[in-house]
């Protein structure tokens, strides 16, 4: 009797914002279809965003999604399905303001807000930083800059009054790229992590909790803190919406996220399964 035919890939590895999360905040019904038919054939989905696991909460729970998720940019994978950490990298408290000093000795000041290590922990925004929308996570400004580095930390999270995003990377890795991970992940979203954590590191520990191979992982990303995990997987694909700097590196280009991308890759994937068997 012939087996039924399987998804070519065993991981499925997805970005959140600009990837699998549309410009409303929300995911289509097309591409949850897409992933729970490439997960019915066989394949493992592994979310992999820079957000800390307080701040993905509630984009998990809207898509019923219970698994693994590497979070903080590799710093942290979670479950799901339990609430709770397996495993978390913290970035050494005072090496951070160290850097952070550094950083503004060359291009003045900076607004900075800090990610916990901790899921009881809120997010720390210090003065000057503006507040995003962060559904599920706690969120405490400070006054005193020095209270940023009370609690265990994660990553930081910097910006400048007129730098733009990839002119604050470029400076801040020529200061301090040697003491810290400088990864540019998002519109005014330009961070500081524990030197050489990246999603690779992250999705690389998934993989082999889940028994899947980098190999038969195929990633979706849309922006540069994504190259790391793109060369780490077998197949990587960039969201037309995607950097320069990560087209530049994919292995190819699909639709934007709001025209779900992440599902038109699977479903031509998915659609020789769909074929009839050969008796």
């Amino acid at each position: 009797m012939s087996q039924s035919p399987r998804f070519p890939y065993q991981l499925i590895a997805t970005d959140l914002d600009g990837t699998l999360v549309r410009s409303d905040h929300t995911v289509s019904a097309r591409t949850t279809a897409a992933l729970a038919a490439a997960v019915s054939a066989g394949a493992r989905h592994v979310v992999v965003t820079g957000r800390v696991a307080q701040w993905t909460r509630s984009t998990l729970a809207e898509i019923g999604y219970r698994g693994l998720a590497v979070c903080g940019q590799g710093g942290q994978l979670y479950d799901a399905g339990r609430d709770a950490l397996v495993s978390s990298v913290p970035l050494d408290r005072e090496l951070a303001a160290h850097v952070v000093a550094r950083v503004e000795a060359v291009t003045g000041p900076l607004s900075v807000a800090v990610m916990p290590l901790e899921l009881a922990d809120p997010i720390l925004v210090g003065p000057g930083f503006p507040v995003p929308p962060m559904p599920s996570a706690d969120i405490e400004r400070v006054h005193d800059a020095a209270r940023l580095w009370d609690r265990p930390i994660g990553k930081v999270q910097i910006q400048h009054p007129h730098l733009t995003d990839d002119q604050l990377t470029e400076a801040a890795r020529e200061v301090v790229g040697d003491l810290v991970t400088v990864v540019m992940a998002g519109p005014t979203c330009v961070e500081l992590l524990p030197l050489g954590l990246s999603k690779a590191t992250g999705l690389a520990l998934a993989a082999e909790a889940l028994g899947t191979t980098a190999e038969g992982t195929i990633a979706f990303g849309d922006m540069p803190n994504d190259i790391p995990m793109f060369a780490w997987a077998g197949h990587s694909v960039a969201m037309a919406n995607a950097h320069d700097s990560l087209k530049a590196v994919a292995d190819e280009i699909t639709a934007g996220h709001d025209e779900d991308g992440v599902a038109v890759v699977l479903e031509r994937h998915l659609r020789p399964l769909s074929a009839p068997l050969t008796p």
